[in-house]
């Protein structure tokens, strides 16, 4: 379902929030344990610990930003606001830092927040703008605009907190387009700060762009290790490493296809490696979600194995996730495919993809810290009655980052060889679907439904789904080929942090 807004009380502290949803309910963090041992995960108890474990807390520093009026008789001295006394600002304190610990219980993403700020003076708004913090999240009641542009110019992304009916109404909620982001022109005129940067009473909104500044502080520091070498699908590599180094800075060390090879033949010879891949198989298999099992036991067994091989490489090259350059023929070298190892490691919360697509993947690593779920790199197919496909071999079976869907077992389509589980998406969840395109200058978004899990002769992870939105539009401005998807609806994140990378985005499913 997509996020509901529920109202968490605040006990009274203003006037109208009765009526406002200040809070998003917060996902639940219900038992998510790992599927299989593993080194790098260690049986998280849920979600929560999955994510801190692949995750870098996003670090806010709160601001409180106020200038008490003098009074002069006989001439405008007040400017508007009820910030207005000594008194005032005790209280605002108050109500500022009981809303922080309704953010952090909130947050369904690490944070670390920073104690309030109570900025009054240029002295005090440099102590924010050293702070160690990746996030201003300012509460902009009074004057200051040189005190908002030394934050703006810190380095640190800045969130501006607006009081209309949520307490005592701010200076900022009447200047704040004109006098700051405009200063008295009808151009915008900061480079890193505009109007999608300000939230009006709506902690669901700041949560929203919280979420998405917490997705691309963490895929800057993420390594995905591309084994047999950096690729872009179409042959774009350029393309894919450009992006990868001047966009998101992702670090992608390399190894040689040899390495894994190597691996996989000295654990088949290995009589303790059998068996702990005999072990898992038969754990896997005794589940009572995988509904059938059409495979060769050996293609199975030999997954386990790769999956053992491909996790000791992540271990040695410090990644969070692994893509393999020409995945679909390293049949006849690894006696199996990798659809059923990827299946895996993603279920565990770590990342891994197909293909060595970096045309994509960015985006499966983003919306992955974004939503704290699996994201599924899949094949698309043509828009068309409000309805689309989308199919790959491999798929995430944990897609809500909890539990694990329905599966059968089945060989990679194309080849009939190796073992892969053929995903049982859930009908009636809705999702998020992400199509970057092959330049990284414009990405494409739409939620929708999806309807079935079909069994069409094409790759065996298989979903039809709605277009919300336009979709003749969305016919019209495809473009890249590989999508991502995710369970939930995470298009105003997605929308955020691509503006903060310089890349364009198109919400399909705005145009309602």
């Amino acid at each position: 379902m997509k996020r509901k807004n529920f109202l968490v009380s605040l006990g009274g502290i203003a006037g109208g929030l009765t009526a406002y949803p200040l809070f998003s309910f917060k996902r639940p963090d219900s038992a998510s344990q790992s599927l299989l041992n593993n080194d790098l995960i260690n049986q998280p108890s849920s979600r929560s610990e999955i994510m801190k474990r692949i995750g870098i807390p996003l670090k806010i520093q709160p601001v409180f930003l106020y200038d008490l009026p003098v009074r002069r008789e006989a001439t405008s001295y007040r400017p508007w606001g009820g910030i207005i006394e000594q008194e005032d600002v005790n209280n605002e304190v108050i109500r500022i830092q009981e809303e922080l610990k309704k953010l952090e219980s909130h947050a369904d993403f690490p944070v670390s927040l920073n104690p309030l700020l109570e900025v009054n003076s240029d002295d005090k708004a440099r102590i924010a703008c050293e702070s160690d913090s990746d996030v201003i999240l300012l509460y902009a009641a009074g004057n200051g605009r040189d005190r908002i542009d030394m934050m703006t110019n810190s380095g640190k992304d800045v969130v501006m907190f607006l009081r209309h009916q949520s307490g005592p109404v701010y200076l900022w909620y009447e200047i704040v387009h004109p006098r700051l982001l405009r200063k008295e022109s009808d151009e915008y005129v900061y480079p890193n700060f505009d109007i999608e940067d300000v939230v009006v009473d709506d902690y669901n909104l700041v949560l929203v762009r919280l979420r998405a500044l917490y997705g691309l502080k963490n895929i800057r520091n993420t390594t995905i290790l591309a084994i047999n070498g950096v690729g872009g699908w179409g042959g774009l590599t350029d393309n894919a490493k450009k992006a990868i180094n001047e966009i998101w800075h992702l670090k992608t060390p390399t190894a040689e296809m040899t390495e894994l090879t190597s691996l996989v033949e000295k654990k088949l010879n290995d009589s303790s490696e059998m068996k702990r891949a005999e072990d898992d198989m038969k754990e896997y298999l005794s589940d009572k979600y995988i509904l059938s099992v059409n495979a060769k036991r050996e293609y199975i067994l030999n997954g386990f194995i790769l999956y053992h091989a491909l996790k000791d490489m992540m271990k040695k090259y410090d990644a969070e996730g692994v893509t393999i350059r020409g995945c679909m023929g390293i049949g006849p070298h690894v006696k199996t495919t990798a659809c059923l190892p990827f299946s895996l490691i993603n279920d565990e919360g770590l990342m891994a993809f197909c293909e060595s697509d970096f045309v994509v993947i960015p985006s499966g690593v983003l919306m992955r810290y974004i939503s704290g779920k699996p994201s599924f790199l899949n094949d698309p197919t043509l828009p068309h009655h409000g309805i689309t496909t989308c199919a790959h071999c491999t798929a995430p079976r944990r897609m809500d980052g909890t539990n694990l869907e329905p599966a059968h077992v089945y060989t990679h389509f194309e080849s009939d060889y190796g073992s892969t589980p053929k995903v049982e998406f859930h009908k009636g969840q809705v999702i998020t679907n992400i199509i970057p395109d092959f330049n990284s200058k414009k990405w494409v978004g739409f939620s929708g439904v999806i309807t079935d899990h079909p069994f069409y002769k094409i790759c065996r992870s298989q979903f039809d789904c709605t277009i919300e939105g336009d979709w003749k539009k969305l016919l019209k401005d495809m473009r890249g080929f590989h999508w991502m998807t995710c369970y939930g609806d995470y298009l105003q994140e997605i929308a955020y942090a691509t503006k903060k990378a310089g890349i364009e985005f198109e919400n399909i499913s705005e145009q309602v």
